[in-house]
């Protein structure tokens, strides 16, 4: 399985789990034991939030409505 579509999967797990509660639900992605970057997904407005950390600075946001936008985003932080 490619890297690409193994995140794709977990932000579909992510869909899924989120749907399931009231709480948006929330996963990380990590390089060699590292957070990279954690995304949320918010069922009411079906979107997802991802969240940038970088060294030395203040973790960045960003609005996704897109599966396929994150997913890239994703692959291209942690690739």
């Amino acid at each position: 399985m490619s890297l690409l579509v193994g995140i794709v999967k977990r932000l579909n797990d992510l869909k899924e789990t989120s749907e399931a509660g009231n709480e948006p639900a929330q996963r990380y992605f990590e390089v060699n034991g590292e957070k990279v970057c954690s995304v949320k997904f918010f069922d009411k407005t079906n979107t997802y939030e991802l969240e940038v950390f970088l060294k030395g600075e203040n973790p960045k946001t960003y609005q996704f409505d897109n599966i396929d936008m994150i997913a890239i985003e994703i692959f291209d932080l942690i690739h």
